[in-house]
């Protein structure tokens, strides 16, 4: 039992330690630099657009100029329009890249293929999708580069997506709508493996779209049970009066009707029972992102935007620092609906990495698996020392070494195609073993 206490006590004080030098100077907290770096239009990915043609997917990557630190939390922002309009260049998203990138964010404000027909229900289900892909795309685009060129300084520990009405909309079910049981009821199975599933093919298949955290400005999301226990935090701000997107529950109207959903207020009413955090603010008699544009009306609203993301952002952070922005009380009342959950889920053949569902495991995840060079391995406890052991089907141990890093690239050099199994264990004795697919 005292080794079991000190070793907890040993782990609580790494993270402690962890989390004051992330957040050391100010940083994540304060505008600590002054000046920012951009670069526009990098392509991450390109799939199908509304129309049959192939669309080039691009980003605009914003971070702090000469900055030296080696991993930088991540900020994916999509803008709004209604999935017909819109651009990664719409002043709304990239102000709050840039004010994130002075607090020593990396941002990327990104396009995803718009455009639907009819401007309905039926219209807007597959244009959601294709977002939902697209933001997956992006994500997925940021963990290959941590783990090949590492060009962009990321944390894929630390990645988070959010957006601006249809933008918010897209990362709501981006990071909750991960169950084909979930969308069935609006787009068939055969249609939605033909268009690729949830993950869909729009680039850089088989790494993670996993996040750390939502940010939810004006949107909402198709069923609020969606949500489920597990699933990662969020962050949302709303405005009672919206009649775009609605404050509580109902078809969000962008100058036509289209599909029913769960509102900012709904989702705060109904993920009680689930137990995820839900970090909500309410802007009292305000419409539709009123934080948009340059009147000194819409400055105030960004700034307060601005400190409330902060807030939830360095609590995911683990930083200490006071809070700018506290949440404040839901407008009205709203009754949870009675629902019944579903479980069936069609996975796409390397779509995704493979994320652990053993709580006991030390691996949270394994991608690209199978693979044609190297998988990466990210350990459930970043803290501690890990011990690696491949071995072939014949139980030969052909490689093994020690980690004290989050995760670990494991290469295949000259290893035959064939299938390996990786053997994971720490100084507490605990191990695991992972089935390992090169080809």
């Amino acid at each position: 039992m005292t080794k079991i206490y000190l070793s907890l006590m040993a782990l609580l004080l790494n993270a402690a330690a962890f989390a004051q030098t992330l957040c050391n100077n100010g940083r994540y907290s304060g505008n600590v630099y002054s000046t920012i770096s951009s670069t526009t239009d990098i392509p991450f990915g390109s799939s199908k657009s509304f129309s049959g043609s192939t669309q080039t997917l691009t980003l605009n990557f914003y971070e702090p100029a000469n900055d030296t630190a080696a991993k930088r939390p991540l900020i994916i922002f999509a803008h709004g329009g209604s999935f017909i309009a819109g651009t990664k260049d719409d002043q709304d998203v990239t102000e709050l890249c840039n004010r994130f990138a002075k607090k020593g964010y990396a941002c990327a404000s990104i396009n995803y293929r718009v455009g639907f027909f009819p401007f309905d229900s039926t219209g807007i289900v597959p244009a959601l999708l294709r977002a939902v892909q697209d933001m997956k795309a992006s994500i997925r685009f940021f963990y290959k580069d941590r783990a090949t060129i590492n060009k962009y300084k990321i944390d894929t520990n630390n990645i988070f997506i959010g957006g601006s009405s249809a933008g918010a909309i897209t990362a709501l079910h981006c990071a909750y709508l991960n169950k084909t049981c979930e969308i069935n009821p609006y787009i068939n199975q055969t249609t939605l493996t033909a268009s690729g599933g949830i993950e869909g093919t729009s680039g850089n298949p088989c790494y993670s779209s996993r996040v750390k955290g939502v940010i939810n400005l004006c949107g909402a999301l198709g069923k609020y049970w969606w949500i489920e226990s597990g699933d990662v935090p969020l962050c949302s701000m709303h405005g009672t009066n919206d009649g775009t997107v609605k404050y509580g529950q109902g078809k969000a109207n962008p100058g036509f009707p289209t599909l029913y959903m769960d509102g900012s207020r709904m989702i705060e009413a109904g993920i009680g029972t689930a137990g995820v955090n839900h970090h909500f603010y309410t802007w009292y008699n305000a419409d539709h992102v009123p934080y948009a544009g340059t009147s000194a009306t819409a400055v105030a609203y960004m700034d307060t935007t601005e400190k409330f993301i902060r807030d939830y952002l360095i609590t995911r952070l683990a930083c200490t620092n006071p809070p700018l922005q506290l949440p404040n009380t839901p407008a009205g009342t709203v009754t949870a609906y009675s629902f019944t959950p579903c479980n069936t889920n069609v996975t796409m053949a390397c779509s995704v990495g493979i994320q652990e569902t053993d709580p006991t495991s030390l691996v949270d995840e394994l991608y690209p698996n199978p693979s044609a060079n190297f998988v990466t391995v990210v350990f459930r406890n970043s803290n501690e020392e890990h011990q690696l052991n491949l071995t072939d089907m014949s139980g030969k141990v052909i490689f093994s070494d020690i980690t004290k890093e989050e995760s670990y690239a494991l290469h295949k050099h000259q290893l035959a195609p064939g299938l390996y199994f990786l053997k994971i264990s720490n100084a507490r004795g605990e191990s695991s073993t992972k089935k390992i697919m090169f080809h």
